[in-house]
């Protein structure tokens, strides 16, 4: 397995042990393959899948059924260049955005959580939901709508209850 390889699996595996040990819930990391088996290049496998099939293997994180909205992708990189979200032409981050939302669907509650070498841990998230916000920024991608970005550990020190109740199924 490569270095960045192992990298990224290392991050997919302590954001699913940070949201379960904030939970209290099991969240695993998604091991169907390289990233989502159904997001970016991989959305046409959606159509033979059913429901629950693409709830298992959206995103790099599979969770517990009372999170069933819930969709993330995880990125650790050495670099990442934050100059570039107040142009709103950031290429690196509109990718994974594209693998993102393209993993879930429309009532999706999409997180992009990034770790940055020798920077931070962070958090970017759909500005439609009423975050309680602190420290943050706000992307306005041109594909994808307008995100927030921030610290990840601020963001769920006051948002962890608004991500769980907007993430649950809704019957």
């Amino acid at each position: 397995m490569s270095k960045q390889k192992t990298k990224g699996s290392s991050w997919e595996r302590e954001v699913a042990k940070y949201l379960s040990n904030t939970y209290n819930e099991s969240f695993i990391r998604n091991l169907s393959g390289s990233g989502s088996y159904v997001g970016g290049k991989n959305i046409s496998r959606k159509s033979s899948l059913t429901a629950e099939q693409i709830r298992h293997t959206r995103g790099d994180i599979i969770v517990p059924e009372s999170f069933n909205l819930l969709n993330c992708e995880c990125k650790s990189y050495s670099k990442f260049p934050f100059n570039l979200l107040l142009s709103n032409e950031c290429k690196q981050l509109e990718i994974w955005l594209n693998q993102l939302v393209t993993s879930g669907d429309d009532n999706s509650v999409n997180c992009l959580f990034m770790k940055i070498t020798r920077v931070g841990k962070f958090i970017a998230v759909e500005k439609k939901y009423d975050w309680d916000l602190k420290n943050h920024t706000v992307y306005t991608s041109p594909n994808y709508n307008a995100w927030i970005i921030s610290d990840m550990d601020i963001f769920f020190a006051s948002n962890k209850n608004r991500l769980k109740y907007i993430s649950e199924k809704k019957e």
